[in-house]
């Protein structure tokens, strides 16, 4: 989704937060007529900047606060000598509070208001004023034609908001959902902006907080933090004479047959992102080609459990889990990982090997899964972890107590004590294989060089999605070696290697 990180608030509200920060603004001594006429000169002034020679606009009006903010808009541009077109498709009648004021100021202005019908006239740019963040089931009738044919027409859309049919908490698709190429989102950032299908229907996002009084934002509850680069974590900066001993052991346990790529991605990503010594435990098959590939990595042939227990023993953070298979060998070896007491990173096949029972995550560990994973360790359906991510991060934290990241558009960080962060960087040219292999060996090189779980996690999170996106501007077939140089030159970035 296209907008700029960096001068976003990090704070995101669930729909009950921003309607609490709302009154609490009112009660705090800001009218509500006032905030709804801020809302529609902020989305007046996002429109004109995005298509400043349009020279006409068509409000679609429902009949809630939303509502309100369109009738205020279609004022504005008829004075300012646009032609306008107002289609309610909510009866204009019922609007009521706020929303029933600005509908008189939109007729005062000489705004005509028209009943929508599937006949209506589209023209211009069309501003999405039908149902806010209230919506809670599926969109129903008239509305749900009102949103098919505003997506057939392919005309622009500026939605206020959020785009109609988009849950603000979860970011599904409520059964028919508007296709923003503009979203003016207004007070606070909503959850459901950031994850879910958002990213395929809020286009550009811009932000407004209305003027609010910072003292009453600041007291206002929220659901979870964005991750942005002037707040991660950072490593220490290394002592001059410092030693690879000092920086992290980190034993990556992967690659059964036909997967010997996956735990030399994980070893190299950990190599890359500063872990002083590396190990790789995989099938002796795959030590040629390990070595040859890596030769800083230490590789071993494993082949039984106690093999294993002697590398482990050196190593202070483990990745298990990329490439590892789920027939004997894998079992064998995640049930060694699971009697360490060092904290590790579980991934892939160790997931979907946890999810079967009969192993337990050690403490201080992170897992790592994609929503099939997820799903998997819920025993829900890959569709209930996506139609509401942020419940899923926080139940997978709190029934393995450990952080988890669950991976896909707008990456969630959750941890057991409820804490929930977001990741709205990547790019599309990351949906590809190897990636995830990449990111835990990431998370297990930081946790060796001393951060703690949430840290690591969050830092690796943000730097992988960066590196992705840097990448992304030579096009697609990104390859998720690819990412381990840029990786380091972005830690670098991020904290020096030196004071």
């Amino acid at each position: 989704m296209p907008h700029s990180p960096e001068i976003l608030p990090l704070a995101l509200y669930s729909a009950a937060q921003v309607r609490e920060l709302d009154a609490r603004l009112i009660a705090a001594g800001t009218p509500g007529f006032e905030l709804m006429s801020r809302a529609a000169h902020a989305i007046w002034r996002a429109l004109r900047r995005r298509w400043p020679d349009a020279g006409a606009v068509t409000v679609l009006a429902g009949r809630g606060n939303n509502a309100g903010d369109g009738y205020l808009v279609a004022a504005l541009a008829l004075r300012a000598g646009w032609r306008v077109r107002l289609l309610a498709v909510g009866d204009p009648a019922l609007l009521q509070g706020d929303a029933a004021l600005a509908r008189d100021e939109a007729r005062a202005a000489g705004v005509a208001i028209q009943a929508w019908s599937e006949c209506a006239e589209l023209s211009g740019v069309v501003v999405d004023a039908l149902l806010g963040t209230g919506l809670s089931g599926a969109v129903r009738e008239p509305y749900a034609q009102a949103i098919r044919l505003l997506n057939a027409s392919c005309l622009p859309v500026l939605a206020v908001d959020i785009p109609s049919g988009l849950c603000a908490d979860t970011g599904q698709v409520l059964g028919v959902a508007v296709r923003a190429q503009l979203t003016v989102t207004l007070i606070g950032l909503k959850l459901g902006l950031f994850t879910g299908a958002a990213a395929d229907w809020v286009g550009e996002l811009q932000f407004d907080d209305l003027q609010a009084a910072a003292d009453v934002v600041a007291e206002q509850a929220f659901s979870a933090q964005r991750l942005a680069g002037s707040k991660l974590p950072r490593l220490s900066p290394r002592s001059r004479n410092v030693h690879k001993g000092q920086l992290g052991h980190v034993l990556v346990v992967a690659g059964d047959r036909g997967f010997a790529g996956a735990g030399l991605l994980a070893a190299q990503s950990a190599l890359r992102a500063g872990a002083g010594l590396v190990t790789l435990a995989t099938r002796a098959e795959h030590l040629a080609a390990a070595q040859a590939r890596l030769p800083e990595v230490m590789a071993a042939g494993v082949a039984s459990a106690n093999q294993l227990l002697a590398l482990g023993a050196n190593a202070n953070v483990w990745v298990v889990g990329p490439g590892l298979g789920q027939a004997a060998w894998g079992r064998s070896l995640l049930s060694v990982a699971a009697a360490s007491s060092a904290p590790q990173i579980w991934d892939a096949d160790a997931l979907n090997l946890l999810a079967l029972g009969g192993v337990n995550l050690p403490a201080g560990s992170v897992i790592t899964p994609h929503p099939g994973e997820a799903a998997r360790l819920l025993g829900i359906s890959t569709a209930a972890v996506q139609a509401d991510r942020l419940a899923a991060a926080r139940a997978l934290a709190m029934r393995y107590q450990a952080v988890c990241v669950l991976k896909g558009a707008g990456t969630l960080i959750a941890d057991p004590a409820g804490q929930l962060l977001l990741c709205d960087r990547g790019h599309p040219a990351m949906a590809g294989a190897g990636l995830g292999d990449v990111l835990a060996g990431l998370i297990g090189a930081l946790l060796a060089q001393g951060l703690a779980p949430m840290a690591a996690a969050s830092l690796a999170v943000y730097l992988h999605a960066c590196a992705g996106e840097r990448l992304a501007r030579l096009g697609c077939g990104l390859a998720a070696s690819d990412l381990c140089g840029v990786i380091r030159q972005l830690l670098q970035e991020q904290s020096e290697c030196l004071s």
